[in-house]
C-alpha cells in the first residue's frame, strides 16, 4: 500500500515530463501527488486534483470506430491527470476473441495520463454465452490480465507506479492522490461469477467457478480494509472504490441469485465507511444510467437484502453512463480543503 510519505511536487512534475515525453522510469501515483496545476471546477472551491472515469465502453461496432476520438477528447483536457474505466470493455453479445482484447489494449495505451481499469464481466464471465464464442471464462480471466496486466503495479496508458495488495490479483490496485485514497476492486456482475456458465452446458456454478469468486472476494474485501485502514492513519479526507458491479441497481427487484455474492463486501463497506471520518464514494458501472445516490441510508431497501444492521448514510454511490448512454465521461475533481464535499463531477459530452 502507500507509503505515508508525502511528495508535494513529485506527481505533478513527472506527469508533467510524461505529457512532454521525456519521462523515464514510470512514476510513483502510490504517493500522494499533493496539489496539482490542473485548477477544475468544483461546486464550492476551485479543484486542484482532476480525474476522468468512464466505463462499460466501447459497446460495439460503432463505439469501437469511435473510441480513438474519445481517447483523444480525454487526453486533450488539460485538468485531467489519471483516468479509471471500471470495466466491460464490450458488450454482452459479442465475442471474446483475443484480437479484440488486444486491439483495446492498443487503445488504452493511447492515453497520456496513467489509465487505471478493473476488469468487468463481459469480458470473462459471460464470455461462456454462444454469441461471446462459447468459452470457458476462467480461460477468458487468465487472458485477460494477461493483456491487460503484464506490468503488476504499473498502470496503462502513461505508465506510473500503483500499489498491488495481493501479488495474485493484480487488478486490484490502490493509489492516493491529493489526500484521497482510492481502490479498484475486482467485482462483476452476474453475481459476481456465481450464476451458471449455461452457454458451454453449465446449470449450476461449477465447484472451480465458485472457488475461484469466493477466493477473489476474499482478496478484494482485504484490499478494501486495507485501503480504509491507511487512510484513516493517515487522514485522508476521502476513500474512493471503483468497480464494474452495480451492488445497487434501482433498474430492477433482485433476486438472491443476483446478488448473493456481493453481501459480505457490502457489509465490509458498510462497517468501514461508519469508521471512516472522511468522504466515500462508490463509483461504478454495469447498470449503464448515470446515478448519484445512498444506498445505505436509513430506511434503504438495500440494508434488509444484504443483512447490513447499521445505515451507512455516508456512502455516496456513483454509476457512470455506458452501453447505449455512452455520451459523456465522468469528469471528478478533488476539491480544495474547506469544500463542503472532497469530490464534485461533471458528466462531460462526448465530441460528436
Amino acid at each position: 500500500m502507500p507509503s505515508t510519505a508525502r511528495r508535494p511536487l513529485l506527481g505533478v512534475a513527472v506527469l508533467t515530463l510524461l505529457a512532454a515525453g521525456i519521462a523515464g522510469a514510470a512514476p510513483a501515483l502510490a504517493h500522494d501527488a499533493g496539489p496539482g496545476g490542473g485548477g477544475g471546477h468544483g461546486r464550492d472551491k476551485p479543484g486542484h486534483e482532476t480525474f476522468a472515469v468512464i466505463g462499460d465502453v466501447p459497446y460495439g461496432a460503432d463505439q469501437v470506430a469511435r473510441f480513438p476520438a474519445w481517447i483523444d477528447q480525454i487526453n486533450a483536457d488539460p485538468q485531467v491527470g489519471l483516468v479509471f474505466h471500471v470495466g466491460d470493455i464490450k458488450n454482452g453479445s459479442t465475442r471474446c476473441d483475443d484480437a479484440y482484447y488486444r486491439m483495446i489494449r492498443t487503445q488504452f495505451d493511447r492515453f497520456t495520463d496513467p489509465l487505471v481499469y478493473t476488469p468487468g464481466d463481459n469480458e470473462w464471465t459471460d464470455c461462456h454465452r454462444a454469441n461471446n464464442g462459447a468459452y470457458n471464462p476462467l480461460e477468458r480471466l487468465a487472458f485477460d490480465r494477461s493483456v491487460f496486466f503484464d506490468r503488476p503495479g504499473t498502470t496503462l496508458g502513461a505508465p506510473a507506479r500503483v500499489s498491488v495488495p495481493n501479488a495474485a490479483y493484480p487488478e486490484n490496485v490502490a493509489l492516493r492522490r491529493a489526500g484521497v485514497s482510492f481502490a479498484t476492486l475486482h467485482v462483476v456482475g452476474s453475481n459476481n461469477d456465481l450464476q451458471p456458465w449455461t452457454g458451454i452446458g453449465q446449470t449450476v456454478a461449477t465447484p472451480e467457478q465458485v472457488a475461484e469468486q469466493e477466493a477473489r472476494m476474499k482478496a478484494s474485501i482485504a484490499s478494501l480494509r486495507r485501503t480504509f485502514a491507511d487512510a484513516s492513519k493517515r487522514h485522508d479526507r476521502a476513500v474512493m472504490v471503483l468497480q464494474q458491479a452495480d451492488m445497487f441497481d434501482p433498474t430492477y427487484t433482485p433476486t438472491p441469485s443476483d446478488i448473493s455474492a456481493f453481501r459480505p463486501l457490502v457489509q465490509a463497506l458498510a462497517e468501514e465507511t461508519n469508521r471512516f471520518r472522511g468522504d466515500v464514494y462508490l463509483v461504478n458501472g454495469d447498470s449503464h444510467t448515470y446515478n448519484s445516490d445512498r444506498p445505505l441510508a436509513p430506511g434503504s431497501v438495500w440494508l434488509e437484502r444484504y443483512g447490513v444492521e447499521r445505515p451507512a448514510a455516508g456512502l455516496e454511490r456513483i454509476t457512470v453512463d455506458g452501453s447505449d448512454n455512452n455520451k459523456d465521461w465522468l469528469k471528478v475533481t478533488v476539491n480544495r480543503p474547506g469544500a463542503a464535499q472532497t469530490l464534485s463531477w461533471t458528466r462531460v459530452p462526448y465530441a460528436g
